[in-house]
This record gives structure tokens, sequence and C-alpha cells, in this order.
């Protein structure tokens, strides 16, 4: 295989893993491999010469979601001045209506827990999903608080303000967490 053809095989593997990984966190993994291909503008005959199965895809699209996710966290740190005022605008946007809102390009620890928690225990999604939120949960921590406690209430309020979309109690549901994990509370 000639030097383009490898680098346009690369890249198309990178397409496939870029929308997988937002198609995963929007409608969950059960999504057909000919509509994530479709997604991605390539065929489905295409997605075999990439992925071994649609699992590896699974797993592989789940460690670019984290990956994304902890870029995010880190742009957050540069464009803030001390780890505190980061993490507190970290949060507020976390729970806004605007991420509630675009779960293709959200959190994968919203996005993925079902469909991860209803996977193979001894899976890599699971894995990278378990250090995803143990890193998550370490980043968000404050010096005197917990991180887990932080993590969860926000994934809860994100969870439950995306069910209860279209109704005053989802944008309840944001504000009051946002309210008692930042200054305001």
């Amino acid at each position: 295989m000639g030097r383009v053809a490898q680098a346009q095989a690369q890249e198309n593997r990178q397409r496939v893993v870029d929308t997988a990984s937002r198609l995963f966190r929007e409608q969950g993994t059960q999504i057909s491999v000919s509509d994530l291909m479709k997604a991605a503008g390539l065929t489905h005959g295409g997605f075999y010469k990439q992925f071994a199965s649609k699992e590896a895809l699974v797993d592989e699209a789940t460690a670019h979601a984290f990956g994304e996710h902890a870029e995010r966290r880190t742009a957050a740190l540069a464009g803030h001045e001390g780890r505190e005022a980061a993490r507190q605008a970290f949060v507020e946007a976390y729970l806004s209506v605007e991420h509630r809102d675009a779960a293709a390009d959200g959190c994968p620890v919203a996005g993925l827990a079902v469909d991860v928690a209803r996977g193979s225990g001894d899976s890599e999604a699971r894995r990278v999903y378990a250090e995803g939120v143990e890193r998550f949960a370490e980043w968000l921590a404050p010096d005197d608080g917990d991180g887990i406690a932080q993590l969860s209430t926000m994934i809860g309020a994100l969870l439950l303000a995306r069910a209860t979309e279209g109704s005053p109690l989802s944008e309840k549901v944001l504000a009051s967490a946002r309210a008692t994990l930042t200054s305001d509370g």
C-alpha cells in the first residue's frame, strides 16, 4: 500500500472514531455499523478493513472521548487564574443548558454510562471509562472536598436535566446543582 493510500486509510479510521465517539455519546452504542459509517461518509464495507469488530471501535471511541474531555479540563486550567476558578467555571459550563443540549460533544461519563454499565465487565471500554471517571473526580476535587461526590452530583444533574428536557424541571435541576457546587451555593 502506498504512502498516500496509508495516509487516507488512517484519515478514514480517525473519521470513524471521531464520528463514533460523538454518536455513541448522543445515541448510544446500539447504533448500527451501517448508520455509523454513513454518518462518517464512508461505506459499510470499509468498517471491517479498519476495525476487528464493533466492540473494538467502542473501545477506541471511548478512549477518544475521554481524551477530548481531559483536553477540555486542561484548557479550563489554562483559561483561568487558579485551579479553583477553573474548576468553578468548568462546573458552571458543565451544568449549563448548552451542555445539556449537546450530548454528542458532551461529557463521556454521562454520555456513555448506560452503555458501559450494560456492557461486558471486562471490556476495554469499561476499563477506560473507570479510569476516566477517576481522573475527572480527582480533577474536580477541591482542596477540602470530595471529587467523587461532586462528580456524582454533576452527572446525576446532567442526566436528569436531559431526561426532563422541555419541562421547567430540567433547568431547575441544572441551576440547583450549579449552586450547590459553586460559590453560589
